[in-house]
């Protein structure tokens, strides 16, 4: 059980998350309504806009992180948060779709999702860290949903200008939380579990399995910018629901399709079924996009295939992580977790820029056109994946053990039944490990540490 100070500090720091990311998605259902109302606009540019604080977040991201090991998480969140705001107030101000690009850019730059991350590793007890990241990981989901249902009836009451208003002032009540909701930590640490480490970044690039599921979130997010070029479109010209009442097709289509995702999560980790699960999701993906640009005309046909979209998506979102985890190698699991971040956040920008020249060029149709290739690719990539060992990853406090010899005690910890690797962290007074959990036994590592 998480202590009541990390409660504390884990919940404020999800509010920071879920205000910011709120921020992000929200013009998500909306925007390619305004192609033909934001002076200077074009589908192209629309694209652009939609997508362009996925570039500016995959480049910084890692910057701010490292940033933030030299002089401190709080301020660094603070540094992004203030960015953030500036981007929205630009954004807000701005009569063309110029001003808009480079608001979102600036949005985007407050790149504070990994530092966020690591002040959740500072503030948590080793044994309580997957917990609080949990938190963090159901928040962000939650904002996605949220900014769905909100995006469309915020954008009927205030409009788009007014949404970026209230962006910022989102992003203001993350200021105050930060100031007083966050502890600050009394010792800054290098969490090798979490964080990027500049000099390995190379190596994961080299790794073949790694690369599959780099370009799966990235296909993934670009598949998923590009899609809302075209629905919101879709909904009003050819179906005639008002942009006020899309929410009512939005709410239940994520909530249907996240407890279909849910069964086969559980069958694919208990199973040991991920890989034919996470191909079939993609298979599932992929269908849905050549299936909707054919029943793009009716209400209840078009409900049907973004109810199993969105499963897919659930689904392909929760498992990629759970992938990078299982495949990566423990020493550098922090770095493919950065790598892979940064690739999906390639991936929005990529889906928002190609999606909204293609939606230019070739119209709606082209979109799905566009993503059903993208899904095909993913298909051929994930087919050729091997398949994952049924690990998991397990984080320990060194009790007694913190003044043993690191590589001693790792080689004693690998000796255990159903250690596959081990890494021991004097500094962060840490075990990672991944473990056979069939065969593990917890209590014998526990009477070593």
């Amino acid at each position: 059980m998480l202590l009541k100070s990390e409660k504390k500090s884990t919940l404020s720091i999800a509010s920071i998350y879920a205000f910011r990311m709120l921020g992000l998605f929200i013009i998500l259902p909306i925007f390619s309504l305004y192609a033909d109302k934001i002076i200077d606009a074009t589908p192209t540019l629309i694209g652009v806009a939609l997508g362009i604080y996925g570039l500016t977040q995959a480049l910084l991201q890692i910057v701010l992180g490292v940033l933030s090991d030299k002089y401190g998480r709080k301020p660094v969140i603070l540094f992004g948060l203030i960015v953030f705001i500036i981007g929205s107030i630009i954004a807000a101000m701005s009569h063309t779709i110029y001003g808009i690009i480079i608001g979102r850019a600036l949005q985007g730059a407050g790149a504070i999702g990994s530092t966020l991350t690591a002040l959740v590793a500072d503030t948590t007890k080793e044994e309580n860290r997957m917990k609080a990241m949990s938190v963090i990981g159901m928040t962000i989901g939650l904002s996605f949903i949220g900014a769905m249902v909100l995006g469309p009836i915020l954008n009927t009451w205030i409009g788009l200008s007014g949404i970026f208003w209230l962006t910022a002032i989102l992003g203001a009540i993350g200021i105050v939380i930060l100031i007083y909701g966050v502890p600050t930590p009394t010792k800054i640490i290098f969490h090798k579990g979490s964080e990027t480490t500049p000099s390995q970044i190379k190596s994961v690039l080299k790794k073949p399995e790694l690369l599959r599921l780099n370009y799966g979130i990235f296909s993934l997010h670009a598949m998923l910018t590009a899609l809302f070029l075209a629905i919101p479109v879709i909904l009003i010209d050819y179906i005639g629901v008002s942009i006020d009442k899309q929410w009512i097709i939005y709410l239940p289509v994520l909530f249907i399709s996240f407890f279909l995702m849910v069964p086969f999560i559980i069958i694919a980790e208990t199973k040991n079924l991920m890989k034919p699960v996470f191909v079939g999701a993609i298979i599932i993906l992929t269908a849905m996009q050549f299936l909707l640009y054919e029943f793009d005309h009716h209400v209840i046909v078009m409900s049907l295939l973004l109810v199993l979209y969105f499963a897919s998506f659930t689904l392909l979102e929760a498992a990629l992580p759970s992938l990078i985890s299982k495949m990566a190698p423990i020493s550098s699991k922090g770095t493919a977790m950065g790598v892979y971040s940064s690739a999906q956040f390639l991936g929005i920008f990529f889906g928002g820029v190609l999606g909204g020249v293609i939606m230019h060029h070739f119209g709606i149709q082209g979109i799905f056109i566009f993503n059903g290739l993208l899904g095909v690719l993913w298909i051929v990539i994930a087919i050729t994946m091997q398949k994952p060992k049924q690990l998991s990853s397990k984080l320990y406090s060194l009790n007694k053990a913190k003044h043993m010899d690191a590589k001693a005690l790792q080689q004693q910890i690998l000796n255990l039944p159903g250690v596959e690797e081990a890494m021991v962290c004097l500094d962060e007074g840490a075990a990672y490990l991944k473990v056979d959990k069939k065969i593990f036994d917890e209590v014998t590592l526990k009477s070593v540490l």
